[in-house]
Protein backbone atom coordinates (compact mmCIF):
# COMPACT_ATOMS: atom_id res chain seq x y z
CA UNK A 1 0.00 0.00 0.00
CA UNK A 2 1.35 3.42 -1.12
CA UNK A 3 0.59 6.82 -0.69
CA UNK A 4 1.44 9.99 -2.45
CA UNK A 5 3.18 12.70 -0.86
CA UNK A 6 0.71 14.75 -0.37
CA UNK A 7 -1.53 11.97 1.00
CA UNK A 8 1.67 11.41 3.43
CA UNK A 9 1.76 14.96 4.21
CA UNK A 10 -1.87 15.48 4.91
CA UNK A 11 -1.69 12.28 7.10
CA UNK A 12 0.89 14.10 9.33
CA UNK A 13 -0.53 16.94 9.60
CA UNK A 14 -3.89 15.81 10.22
CA UNK A 15 -2.02 13.63 12.95
CA UNK A 16 0.12 16.61 14.87
CA UNK A 17 -3.82 18.90 15.24
CA UNK A 18 -4.92 15.12 16.63
CA UNK A 19 -2.10 15.44 19.44
CA UNK A 20 -2.73 19.23 20.09
CA UNK A 21 -6.81 18.47 20.16
CA UNK A 22 -5.57 15.75 22.66
CA UNK A 23 -3.46 17.84 24.58
CA UNK A 24 -5.69 20.71 25.04
CA UNK A 25 -8.84 17.88 25.96
CA UNK A 26 -6.42 16.58 28.84
CA UNK A 27 -6.29 20.25 30.39
CA UNK A 28 -9.97 21.29 29.82
CA UNK A 29 -11.32 18.05 31.03
CA UNK A 30 -9.11 18.20 34.24
CA UNK A 31 -10.56 21.94 35.18
CA UNK A 32 -14.04 21.15 34.40
CA UNK A 33 -16.60 19.57 36.72
CA UNK A 34 -19.86 19.91 38.53
CA UNK A 35 -18.38 22.50 40.07
CA UNK A 36 -17.98 24.66 37.27
CA UNK A 37 -14.23 25.08 35.67
CA UNK A 38 -11.13 25.41 37.69
CA UNK A 39 -7.56 26.32 35.86
CA UNK A 40 -5.06 23.56 36.74
CA UNK A 41 -2.22 25.97 37.13
CA UNK A 42 -4.85 28.03 38.73
CA UNK A 43 -5.72 25.29 41.09
CA UNK A 44 -2.80 25.25 42.80
CA UNK A 45 -3.17 28.43 44.55
CA UNK A 46 -6.10 26.68 46.94
CA UNK A 47 -6.08 23.34 48.18
CA UNK A 48 -9.38 22.47 48.44
CA UNK A 49 -9.18 23.16 44.46
CA UNK A 50 -5.95 21.27 43.71
CA UNK A 51 -7.30 18.33 45.59
CA UNK A 52 -10.35 17.71 43.53
CA UNK A 53 -8.28 18.44 40.27
CA UNK A 54 -5.11 16.34 41.63
CA UNK A 55 -7.28 13.46 42.93
CA UNK A 56 -10.99 13.64 41.25
CA UNK A 57 -10.31 15.14 37.44
CA UNK A 58 -6.85 14.53 36.43
CA UNK A 59 -7.21 10.79 36.87
CA UNK A 60 -10.30 10.66 35.83
CA UNK A 61 -9.84 12.55 32.39
CA UNK A 62 -6.23 10.80 32.05
CA UNK A 63 -8.23 7.65 32.42
CA UNK A 64 -10.68 8.89 29.49
CA UNK A 65 -8.05 9.60 27.33
CA UNK A 66 -6.50 6.09 28.08
CA UNK A 67 -9.43 4.11 27.97
CA UNK A 68 -11.01 6.04 24.15
CA UNK A 69 -7.46 5.50 22.72
CA UNK A 70 -7.45 2.06 23.88
CA UNK A 71 -10.31 1.82 22.10
CA UNK A 72 -9.75 3.07 18.78
CA UNK A 73 -6.54 1.04 18.81
CA UNK A 74 -8.48 -1.90 19.13
CA UNK A 75 -10.78 -1.16 16.81
CA UNK A 76 -8.36 0.20 13.96
CA UNK A 77 -6.34 -3.63 14.60
CA UNK A 78 -9.96 -5.51 14.70
CA UNK A 79 -11.04 -3.99 11.22
CA UNK A 80 -7.39 -4.63 9.59
CA UNK A 81 -6.99 -7.90 10.79
CA UNK A 82 -10.59 -9.07 9.74
CA UNK A 83 -10.32 -6.80 6.70
CA UNK A 84 -14.02 -5.24 7.45
CA UNK A 85 -14.81 -2.01 9.12
CA UNK A 86 -17.48 -3.71 11.27
CA UNK A 87 -15.10 -5.38 13.45
CA UNK A 88 -15.32 -3.34 16.90
CA UNK A 89 -14.77 -4.68 19.74
CA UNK A 90 -18.13 -4.09 21.24
CA UNK A 91 -20.01 -5.46 18.59
CA UNK A 92 -18.35 -8.58 17.87
CA UNK A 93 -18.55 -9.79 21.57
CA UNK A 94 -14.63 -9.15 22.76
CA UNK A 95 -15.87 -6.12 25.37
CA UNK A 96 -18.60 -8.37 26.79
CA UNK A 97 -16.05 -11.26 27.05
CA UNK A 98 -13.58 -8.97 28.65
CA UNK A 99 -16.64 -7.37 31.20
CA UNK A 100 -17.37 -10.76 32.10
CA UNK A 101 -13.69 -11.45 32.64
CA UNK A 102 -13.62 -8.63 35.59
CA UNK A 103 -17.27 -8.98 36.52
CA UNK A 104 -15.80 -12.63 37.96
CA UNK A 105 -13.21 -10.21 39.75
CA UNK A 106 -15.29 -8.20 41.06
CA UNK A 107 -17.66 -10.75 42.50
CA UNK A 108 -15.94 -13.53 43.37
CA UNK A 109 -12.63 -11.47 44.03
CA UNK A 110 -13.54 -11.69 47.47
CA UNK A 111 -14.47 -16.23 47.86
CA UNK A 112 -13.33 -18.11 45.10
CA UNK A 113 -10.83 -16.36 43.69
CA UNK A 114 -9.66 -14.47 46.57
CA UNK A 115 -5.77 -16.70 45.93
CA UNK A 116 -6.08 -15.13 42.74
CA UNK A 117 -6.89 -11.87 44.19
CA UNK A 118 -4.32 -11.61 46.92
CA UNK A 119 -1.64 -13.28 44.37
CA UNK A 120 -2.26 -10.27 41.51
CA UNK A 121 -3.02 -7.50 44.00
CA UNK A 122 -4.45 -4.46 42.22
CA UNK A 123 -3.43 -5.91 38.69
CA UNK A 124 -5.91 -8.59 39.36
CA UNK A 125 -9.45 -6.93 37.31
CA UNK A 126 -7.36 -5.78 34.07
CA UNK A 127 -5.76 -8.81 34.17
CA UNK A 128 -9.22 -10.66 34.77
CA UNK A 129 -10.42 -8.54 31.83
CA UNK A 130 -7.43 -8.91 29.25
CA UNK A 131 -7.85 -12.64 30.19
CA UNK A 132 -12.01 -12.45 29.23
CA UNK A 133 -11.07 -10.47 25.81
CA UNK A 134 -8.45 -12.58 24.66
CA UNK A 135 -10.79 -15.82 25.12
CA UNK A 136 -13.54 -14.58 23.24
CA UNK A 137 -11.44 -13.20 20.36
CA UNK A 138 -9.79 -16.41 19.73
CA UNK A 139 -13.17 -17.79 19.45
CA UNK A 140 -14.41 -15.63 17.84
CA UNK A 141 -11.55 -16.15 15.22
CA UNK A 142 -11.54 -19.55 15.00
CA UNK A 143 -15.43 -19.81 14.27
CA UNK A 144 -15.18 -16.91 11.58
CA UNK A 145 -12.42 -18.22 9.58
CA UNK A 146 -12.19 -20.89 7.53
CA UNK A 147 -9.28 -21.94 4.68
CA UNK A 148 -7.40 -18.50 5.31
CA UNK A 149 -10.67 -16.23 4.62
CA UNK A 150 -12.77 -14.72 7.41
CA UNK A 151 -16.64 -14.23 6.45
CA UNK A 152 -18.67 -10.69 7.70
CA UNK A 153 -21.70 -12.15 8.06
CA UNK A 154 -20.26 -15.41 10.25
CA UNK A 155 -17.96 -12.99 12.37
CA UNK A 156 -21.23 -10.88 13.54
CA UNK A 157 -23.50 -14.21 14.03
CA UNK A 158 -20.68 -15.11 16.13
CA UNK A 159 -19.87 -11.87 18.28
CA UNK A 160 -23.94 -12.01 19.17
CA UNK A 161 -23.94 -15.73 19.93
CA UNK A 162 -20.58 -15.14 21.92
CA UNK A 163 -21.94 -11.67 23.35
CA UNK A 164 -25.01 -13.12 24.24
CA UNK A 165 -22.89 -16.11 26.02
CA UNK A 166 -20.81 -13.96 28.28
CA UNK A 167 -24.16 -11.51 28.75
CA UNK A 168 -25.86 -14.14 30.31
CA UNK A 169 -23.08 -15.06 32.26
CA UNK A 170 -22.68 -11.99 33.75
CA UNK A 171 -26.31 -11.57 34.78
CA UNK A 172 -25.78 -15.01 36.92
CA UNK A 173 -23.11 -13.65 38.59
CA UNK A 174 -24.67 -10.41 38.74
CA UNK A 175 -27.77 -12.36 40.61
CA UNK A 176 -25.36 -13.72 43.16
CA UNK A 177 -23.81 -10.01 43.96
CA UNK A 178 -23.99 -8.00 47.11
CA UNK A 179 -25.87 -4.70 47.41
CA UNK A 180 -22.35 -2.61 47.06
CA UNK A 181 -21.05 -5.33 44.54
CA UNK A 182 -24.19 -4.36 42.46
CA UNK A 183 -24.67 -0.59 42.87
CA UNK A 184 -20.71 -0.75 41.37
CA UNK A 185 -21.75 -2.80 38.75
CA UNK A 186 -24.86 -1.41 37.30
CA UNK A 187 -23.30 1.81 36.82
CA UNK A 188 -19.95 0.16 35.92
CA UNK A 189 -21.56 -2.19 32.93
CA UNK A 190 -22.76 1.09 31.37
CA UNK A 191 -19.34 2.78 31.60
CA UNK A 192 -18.28 5.21 33.66
CA UNK A 193 -15.35 6.81 34.64
CA UNK A 194 -16.61 8.47 38.15
CA UNK A 195 -14.11 5.13 39.98
CA UNK A 196 -11.33 6.68 38.05
CA UNK A 197 -8.11 6.69 40.29
CA UNK A 198 -4.02 6.44 40.19
CA UNK A 199 -4.07 3.42 41.43
CA UNK A 200 -6.25 1.74 39.02
CA UNK A 201 -4.45 3.65 35.78
CA UNK A 202 -1.35 2.42 37.41
CA UNK A 203 -2.73 -0.99 37.57
CA UNK A 204 -3.45 -0.95 33.50
CA UNK A 205 -0.51 1.07 32.55
CA UNK A 206 1.80 -2.01 31.86
CA UNK A 207 -0.70 -3.59 29.16
CA UNK A 208 -1.67 -0.50 27.59
CA UNK A 209 2.09 -0.06 27.00
CA UNK A 210 2.86 -2.92 25.88
CA UNK A 211 -0.19 -2.67 23.51
CA UNK A 212 1.11 0.71 21.85
CA UNK A 213 4.88 -0.62 21.90
CA UNK A 214 3.80 -3.40 19.29
CA UNK A 215 2.46 -0.49 17.16
CA UNK A 216 5.12 -0.12 14.78
CA UNK A 217 5.63 -3.51 14.37
CA UNK A 218 2.20 -4.36 13.05
CA UNK A 219 1.57 -1.59 10.20
CA UNK A 220 3.27 -3.34 7.39
CA UNK A 221 1.75 -5.85 7.80
CA UNK A 222 -2.11 -4.66 8.16
CA UNK A 223 -1.38 -2.92 5.32
CA UNK A 224 -0.16 -5.97 3.41
CA UNK A 225 -2.80 -8.19 4.94
CA UNK A 226 -5.92 -6.29 3.04
CA UNK A 227 -4.87 -7.41 -0.39
CA UNK A 228 -5.48 -11.52 1.16
CA UNK A 229 -3.22 -13.72 3.47
CA UNK A 230 -2.05 -15.44 0.38
CA UNK A 231 -0.54 -12.00 -1.07
CA UNK A 232 1.00 -10.95 2.50
CA UNK A 233 2.63 -14.29 2.96
CA UNK A 234 4.88 -13.71 -0.91
CA UNK A 235 5.19 -10.18 0.26
CA UNK A 236 7.28 -12.13 2.83
CA UNK A 237 5.00 -11.09 5.96
CA UNK A 238 4.80 -13.41 8.51
CA UNK A 239 1.13 -13.70 8.44
CA UNK A 240 0.26 -16.34 11.22
CA UNK A 241 2.52 -14.57 14.02
CA UNK A 242 0.97 -11.28 12.70
CA UNK A 243 -2.34 -12.55 13.32
CA UNK A 244 -1.53 -14.21 16.74
CA UNK A 245 0.47 -10.81 17.61
CA UNK A 246 -2.58 -8.67 16.61
CA UNK A 247 -5.64 -10.95 18.35
CA UNK A 248 -3.57 -10.61 21.81
CA UNK A 249 -2.95 -6.76 21.68
CA UNK A 250 -6.54 -6.25 20.34
CA UNK A 251 -7.51 -8.55 23.66
CA UNK A 252 -5.17 -6.72 25.72
CA UNK A 253 -6.63 -3.22 25.03
CA UNK A 254 -10.04 -4.13 24.84
CA UNK A 255 -9.74 -5.74 28.60
CA UNK A 256 -7.43 -2.58 29.46
CA UNK A 257 -9.98 -0.37 28.63
CA UNK A 258 -12.98 -2.13 29.93
CA UNK A 259 -10.90 -2.48 34.00
CA UNK A 260 -10.81 1.60 33.71
CA UNK A 261 -14.12 2.45 32.30
CA UNK A 262 -16.20 -0.45 32.32
CA UNK A 263 -18.74 -1.16 29.05
CA UNK A 264 -18.16 1.67 26.47
CA UNK A 265 -19.03 0.49 22.69
CA UNK A 266 -18.76 2.02 19.35
CA UNK A 267 -15.85 3.77 19.83
CA UNK A 268 -13.76 1.16 18.06
CA UNK A 269 -16.05 1.49 15.33
CA UNK A 270 -16.65 5.09 14.72
CA UNK A 271 -12.88 6.45 15.15
CA UNK A 272 -11.36 4.17 12.48
CA UNK A 273 -13.99 4.54 10.07
CA UNK A 274 -13.81 8.35 10.31
CA UNK A 275 -10.05 8.24 10.07
CA UNK A 276 -9.79 6.71 6.57
CA UNK A 277 -12.15 8.98 4.79
CA UNK A 278 -9.93 11.61 6.10
CA UNK A 279 -6.08 10.29 6.16
CA UNK A 280 -6.64 6.93 3.75
CA UNK A 281 -6.44 3.05 5.22
CA UNK A 282 -2.17 3.16 5.99
CA UNK A 283 -1.90 1.70 9.05
CA UNK A 284 1.27 3.70 9.72
CA UNK A 285 -1.02 6.69 10.06
CA UNK A 286 -4.06 5.01 11.30
CA UNK A 287 -2.97 3.33 14.57
CA UNK A 288 -1.83 6.57 16.31
CA UNK A 289 -4.53 8.43 14.68
CA UNK A 290 -6.88 5.92 16.14
CA UNK A 291 -5.64 6.04 19.40
CA UNK A 292 -5.37 10.23 19.57
CA UNK A 293 -9.11 10.55 18.27
CA UNK A 294 -10.17 7.77 20.50
CA UNK A 295 -8.84 9.41 23.13
CA UNK A 296 -10.02 12.98 22.74
CA UNK A 297 -13.63 11.22 21.76
CA UNK A 298 -13.71 10.16 24.97
CA UNK A 299 -12.56 12.79 26.97
CA UNK A 300 -15.22 14.96 25.22
CA UNK A 301 -18.14 12.38 25.84
CA UNK A 302 -17.11 12.36 29.96
CA UNK A 303 -16.77 16.01 29.91
CA UNK A 304 -20.51 15.91 28.77
CA UNK A 305 -21.38 13.20 31.18
CA UNK A 306 -20.32 14.48 34.19
CA UNK A 307 -21.81 18.47 33.09
CA UNK A 308 -25.06 17.84 31.22
CA UNK A 309 -26.97 17.19 34.16
CA UNK A 310 -24.99 18.53 36.75
CA UNK A 311 -24.66 17.94 39.44
CA UNK A 312 -25.73 14.37 38.96
CA UNK A 313 -23.70 12.29 35.96
CA UNK A 314 -24.42 10.08 32.83
CA UNK A 315 -23.06 6.44 32.66
CA UNK A 316 -20.61 7.50 29.51
CA UNK A 317 -21.53 4.25 27.65
CA UNK A 318 -25.12 6.20 27.01
CA UNK A 319 -23.62 8.90 24.95
CA UNK A 320 -21.13 7.13 23.17
CA UNK A 321 -24.49 4.69 22.32
CA UNK A 322 -26.25 7.64 21.20
CA UNK A 323 -23.60 8.92 18.63
CA UNK A 324 -22.59 5.42 17.30
CA UNK A 325 -25.89 3.93 16.94
CA UNK A 326 -27.00 6.17 14.52
CA UNK A 327 -23.24 6.19 12.92
CA UNK A 328 -23.52 2.35 12.47
CA UNK A 329 -26.28 1.93 10.75
CA UNK A 330 -24.74 4.09 8.29
CA UNK A 331 -22.24 1.82 7.81
CA UNK A 332 -24.72 -0.64 7.45
CA UNK A 333 -26.27 0.89 4.64
CA UNK A 334 -23.01 1.42 3.01
CA UNK A 335 -21.50 -2.20 3.27
CA UNK A 336 -25.25 -3.93 2.47
CA UNK A 337 -23.94 -5.47 -0.71
CA UNK A 338 -20.69 -7.14 1.32
CA UNK A 339 -23.05 -8.04 3.66
CA UNK A 340 -25.17 -10.26 1.31
CA UNK A 341 -25.44 -14.39 2.18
Amino acid sequence: MTQTGGQRRRALMFGATLAALAALLLVVGAGIGSSGFDSVLAARDDAVAWQIVRDIRLPRTLGAWLAGALLGLAGALAQGLFRNPLADPGLVGVSSGAGFGAVIMIVLGGSIAMPVFNLLGIYALPLAAFGGGLVTTLLLYRVATSNGQTSIGTMLLAGIALGALTGALTGLLTYMANDQQLRDLTFWGMGSLAGATWMKIAAAAPIILASYIVLPFMARGLNAITLGEAAAFHMGVPVQRLKNIAIVTVAAATGASVAVSGGIGFVGIVVPHVLRMVIGPDHRYLLPASALLGGSLLIFADVLARTIVAPAELPIGIITAAVGGPFFLWILLRQRSRLAL
